[in-house]
């Protein structure tokens, strides 16, 4: 059953696999690809209303963005590009964002398994999993 408050609070990244594979295939430059690997983020989601609020947090660098869902937005994204994205939540829990930009198109799903929140981003065939543990 679909219950997009299950994602609220504080999340902080325990595991990572594929990252820079998938900032490259992203066209995040070197410096940045490098910056990304080493950082151990926090997310933070948060609700007023219907509107979402997602906030990540490392030493490097913070952004957040807002959605409501099933609505497009401009995201601005830590690189620098700007995406249309639109975010939707199925009846099994799963959000969906999906990104385009410069027809390029970006998936990132995630869903609560085991208490963890699991972030699936797939662009081109190249994956890349995250693994969240709730602070």
């Amino acid at each position: 059953m679909a219950n997009p408050d299950a994602f609220l609070g504080k999340w902080r990244l325990i595991f990572s696999e594929g990252f820079g594979e998938y900032m490259k295939i992203l066209g995040v430059s070197m410096p940045m690809r490098k910056l990304g690997s080493m950082a151990k983020p926090d997310i933070t989601f948060s609700r007023e209303g219907d509107k979402y609020m997602v906030k990540t947090e490392s030493t490097f660098k913070t952004s957040d963005f807002s959605f409501k869902l099933g609505e497009k937005f401009e995201e601005d994204m830590i690189d620098g590009r700007k995406t249309q994205t639109l975010i939707t939540l199925d009846d099994n829990n799963v959000l969906t964002q999906h990104q385009q930009w410069d027809g390029k198109k970006n998936t990132i799903t995630r869903n609560i398994v085991d208490g963890k929140l699991v972030m699936e981003c797939v662009m081109n065939g190249v994956k890349c999993i995250r693994v969240y543990q709730q602070v």
